[in-house]
């Protein structure tokens, strides 16, 4: 909460005092925002035909949209009109409900993180690190770019990997299905979220994965139905080109290969098309893989960061923020040991501004991403096996001495059915 707050308050003053540091006078908003704004408030008028039609420029999931609903109908409750910002319009007064909805929004993802932490018995020191380093990795997310739908959907899957840890099929399959509705680029770790479900039910396991995979279907097939049935061509276009702009963004050496659309812009499906490809290959692997010493949580939370790094190695143009949900998801699989975490929250932040810098080539950025990304990654890989929490069963009582120094005990709460880490000295 700590974090979250400091998120909010630091990014309002950010967008509206900032620009006067460098002599500016209008305020630093995040641009891509305002488009998914538009079509929030489509919904809100019960328009979903206009969600694909400009100028939204949604290319996400229906449910990006409707996270911001309730911010539009403020809006519409106070009569703040919700204009672009342009050069008239240098102080658009609808930022000041949009700016802390969507921030506070965002910060779902730090909640998400802390509960994987807190399950995995991570010291309360080290979570608050962990909550710290998150809220200035999902800046670029969120203030800098105006995409909570990124930072609600990851936060999601984290919810559903929780709930998979704890052996809820069903309610993970939901908060899976919840985050591709919001933003599909979770769809690259269902591949391997696929082969942990499978590997929880030796005996059963077709029907716990056709179980989970139905769950994790129904909210985006629903949603996107429900703006096809209103508008099949719009919708269909948008979903399937996912269009982007080398002048404007990153180009990245595949970028001359992808179809090229009009106005200057490149069709990102075919590229995102083959990451899943990988992302399966991920998960082929993973299910082989006999793991590498950690729990099982660890390991899934570490191949889900894997695949969610391989979009950035086949996008045709790329933009600061798609770096960020792999360096989400490996920052918090590295927070149960500080000999990961230290090394790891340092690239993050690295990676995170770096991913700022303007540069123009094919290669250069793009590698530089791509690089950061797999050093992250490796960093928070460790082979050999670290002390992790070990499970009692109900009742066993816990006895002094019984542990060594430094390990971790998982005690079932009698009356709340939550579990509490126990740390045991010598």
């Amino acid at each position: 909460m700590i974090a979250a707050a400091g998120l909010v308050i630091a990014g309002m003053l950010l967008t509206l005092l900032g620009p006067i540091t460098f002599g500016k006078t209008a305020w630093a908003l995040p641009d891509d925002l305002w488009g998914t704004l538009t079509a929030a408030q489509r919904l809100l008028h019960l328009n979903p035909g206009g969600l694909y039609t400009q100028p939204t420029g949604l290319i996400a999931f229906p449910g990006a949209a409707l996270i911001l609903v309730p911010a539009v109908a403020l809006m519409d409750v106070t009569g703040l009109p919700l204009a672009v910002q342009a050069v008239h319009n240098p102080h658009p007064v609808s930022w000041l409900i949009a700016g802390p909805y969507e921030i506070a929004l965002s910060a779902v993802v730090l909640f998400a993180t802390d509960a994987i932490a807190e399950r995995q018995c991570v010291p309360r020191q080290r979570r608050f690190l962990l909550a710290v380093a998150g809220a200035v990795a999902v800046w670029s997310v969120s203030i800098r770019w105006g995409h909570p739908e990124d930072a609600v959907a990851v936060g999601l899957l984290l919810y559903g990997i929780e709930a998979l840890a704890d052996d809820r099929l069903g309610r993970a399959g939901w908060l899976a299905g919840a985050a591709i509705a919001v933003q599909p680029l979770v769809l690259l770790a269902l591949p391997v979220i696929a082969v942990a479900v499978w590997r929880q039910g030796p005996d059963g396991g077709v029907r716990r994965l056709t179980g989970f995979t139905v769950r994790a279907a129904i909210p985006a097939v629903v949603t996107v139905g429900a703006a096809a049935a209103a508008n099949w061509h719009a919708t269909v276009t948008a979903l399937t080109s996912q269009p982007n702009f080398p002048a404007i963004d990153h180009p990245t050496p595949w970028t001359s290969l992808a179809p090229h659309l009009a106005g200057g812009g490149v069709a990102a499906g075919p590229g995102r098309i083959l990451a899943i490809v990988f992302a399966c290959g991920c998960a082929a692997v993973f299910a082989f893989s006999r793991g590498s010493g950690e729990d099982p949580l660890t390991d899934l939370l570490w191949w889900v960061a894997v695949a969610l790094a391989i979009r950035c190695v086949f996008e045709s143009v790329m933009v600061a923020y798609y770096v960020w949900p792999a360096l989400a998801v490996a920052l918090v699989a590295a927070s149960v040991s500080w000999s990961r975490f230290l090394p790891v929250s340092i690239a993050v932040v690295a990676v995170t501004l770096a991913a700022q810098l303007d540069w123009r080539g094919a290669w250069g950025w793009w590698a530089l991403m791509v690089a950061g990304l797999a050093v992250t990654l490796y960093l928070a890989r460790r082979s050999k096996p670290v002390l992790v929490p070990r499970p009692l069963a109900s009742g066993t009582p816990l006895r002094a001495g019984a542990l060594r120094a430094g390990d971790h005990q998982v005690l079932p709460e009698a009356e709340a059915g939550h579990r509490r880490c126990v740390h045991a000295d010598r």
